[in-house]
């Protein structure tokens, strides 16, 4: 795994009228704050991304659909400069929180037929000059 990211399990509750799904607690390892939560949604096959936060810690969880998420370090100081990871969350397959550390570029792709949802919760509202973008051709990634 890439320095600075971790997965989380997460609990749903299954209710007659309608499931219950955990998010984050402030208890929980990757909790530093709350700033923003915001939602994003994405197409079936289209891809999103370049993305980096420089100063914010990132907690996305997938509660409609499915999205594959992919990491890449190119911070010259990690252990894991160059490497990329990737993580696919669904509320039925893989109902998870990825936590990503500032400093590393995420993009994502819709997977599920229709519109996939994720939600991000960030410790400070969101800045746009706390951030970084960059076209998908700038890394070297495929997305099938």
């Amino acid at each position: 795994m890439i320095e600075g990211v971790t997965l989380h399990d997460l609990r749903q509750i299954n209710v007659p009228k309608g499931d219950v799904f955990h998010a984050l607690k402030s208890t929980d390892i990757g909790y530093s704050g709350f700033g923003e939560a915001y939602f994003s949604h994405i197409e079936s096959g289209s891809v999103k991304g370049w993305k980096r936060h420089n100063q914010f810690v990132m907690n996305i969880i997938v509660p409609i659909g499915e999205i594959k998420f992919v990491i890449f370090d190119d911070r010259k100081n990690s252990v894991t400069f160059g490497k990329f990871e990737e993580h696919i969350l669904s509320p039925i397959e893989n109902y998870k929180r990825l936590t990503i550390q500032p400093g590393l570029w995420v993009a994502f792709q819709g997977l599920d037929k229709g519109v996939s949802i994720l939600l991000d919760i960030i410790p400070e509202p969101h800045s746009k000059n706390e951030a970084d973008s960059k076209p998908l051709e700038s890394i070297n990634y495929i997305f099938k």
